[in-house]
């Protein structure tokens, strides 16, 4: 083959994985979300990092997760319904706006050296409820950026690079600025970025879709997208299982502080470092997923991705070595993405468009929902037997799961 044929073979490979940008407001949408996901992870590590060092408690860092995650418990179905009626781009300009807010405040708690506890899990809590109206309206906006349904799954899986790229960067940043300037400048910096997404929500052009606020009974909506989402065995399976990992298995995250400076007795950078590597392995799999043409073949890759995974947190409860425990953590961040994102573009594919914004938010229930009790649930139970055997514990529930799933996998034929 001549040289010319590689040329022409690599630049239509990488059209094929970046497909999703020929439309310019899913470019507008990809960098100033791109800019504001790195500030994001930057306030992650630097509040994980500051509760611990406030506190040396593994408890009250599953409590400060669990009051962020608990408004999606009772308003991610009701905020589904919303996104199905209202205009998705404004819902996101409202939240992301709110968001900085938020991340603005939380800086001049901590300059100002006032900080206490109390004050992160009010602020926790009122984002939880921010981010219910967020993640229905983002995740079903996805559809009126790329406008043909045929891209849609390449489109997640950018998103997913952008989401896991921002991690590969964001934490390291982090780690730096906390040992340099601490943690008030992170949560500044965060807030500043807030300023791409929505500079970039702002410019876009979208087509104006009919308004569906002439139905006026909310209650039968809800009803009606609960009925639609479990009626099909593919979609309740998808989500019984990521229910299950994020109970189980997703609260990994709030424990790095402590295995970074307890397990592995570094610091803030050595957090930074773990969190790299969980970005590192997601990337990996987010190109992976972007390279696919559609979706067949998801419903095998799901179950694999859920079994590297938990190979990946067994592997990392064991380690007392910070090399290795980045290495398994490569392995956590592919199989946790790739489970994630292959179960969202399975819904996403099969969902009808009327129903999106509801089918989307009994996915970040299943998502988002177990997860504050999967938080409290590992804070409690490290405190007690320790961070490397409830990571242990998170591992072997993913193996569960898996087989689980495994065994309800025939219905998948039936789509």
């Amino acid at each position: 083959m001549s040289i010319n044929q590689y040329d022409m073979n690599d630049s239509k490979g990488i059209r094929l994985v970046v497909r999703a940008f020929q439309y310019r407001n899913y470019r507008l949408f990809f960098a100033g979300q791109f800019v504001t996901l790195i500030g994001t992870w930057i306030q992650q590590i630097a509040m994980s990092w500051l509760v611990y060092r406030l506190t040396n408690s593994a408890f009250l860092l599953g409590l400060v997760s669990f009051s962020g995650q608990l408004p999606s418990v009772f308003l991610s179905p009701i905020t589904g319904v919303f996104a199905d009626r209202w205009n998705r781009r404004k819902i996101l300009i409202f939240t992301q706006s709110f968001s900085m807010l938020q991340a603005i405040t939380l800086s001049i708690l901590v300059l100002t050296d006032v900080i206490a506890i109390w004050h992160i899990i009010s602020l926790g809590f009122i984002m939880g409820i921010v981010f219910s109206f967020d993640g229905p309206a983002r995740q079903s906006f996805v559809i009126e950026m790329v406008e043909e349904k045929a891209h849609l799954g390449n489109a997640i899986a950018l998103n997913s690079f952008m989401f896991n790229g921002s991690r590969l960067i964001g934490p390291s940043i982090g780690g730096i600025l906390i040992s340099a300037v601490g943690e008030g400048y992170c949560f500044l910096v965060n807030g500043i970025t807030y300023l791409g997404v929505i500079s970039a929500l702002l410019a876009m052009k979208i087509t104006p879709k009919q308004s569906n606020t002439h139905k006026a009974n909310i209650i039968r909506e809800l009803k009606e997208g609960f009925n639609y989402t479990f009626s099909i065995p593919p979609i309740r399976s998808i989500l019984l299982l990521l229910g299950l990992i994020s109970l189980m298995a997703m609260p990994y995250f709030l424990l790095m502080p402590v295995v970074a400076r307890d397990v592995l007795h570094g610091g803030p950078h050595t957090m930074g470092f773990l969190m790299t590597s969980v970005g590192t392995g997601a990337l990996i799999g987010a190109i992976y997923l972007a390279s696919r043409s559609g979706i067949k073949g998801l419903e095998t890759v799901i179950p694999i991705a859920t079994t590297i995974f938990g190979v990946g947190l067994i592997g990392f409860s064991f380690s007392r070595i910070t090399w290795v425990s980045m290495a398994f953590l490569v392995l956590v961040g592919f199989g946790m993405m790739v489970q994630n994102v292959s179960s969202n573009t399975y819904v996403q594919t099969i969902v009808d468009d009327d129903k999106r914004g509801r089918v989307m938010s009994f996915y970040n229930m299943a998502f988002f929902s177990t997860m504050p009790f999967g938080s409290l649930f590992a804070g409690s139970l490290a405190s007690r037997i320790g961070a490397p055997h409830t990571l242990l514990i998170s591992g072997i529930s993913c193996l569960i799961g898996m087989l689980l799933f495994v065994s309800k996998r025939s219905n998948f034929k039936n789509i």
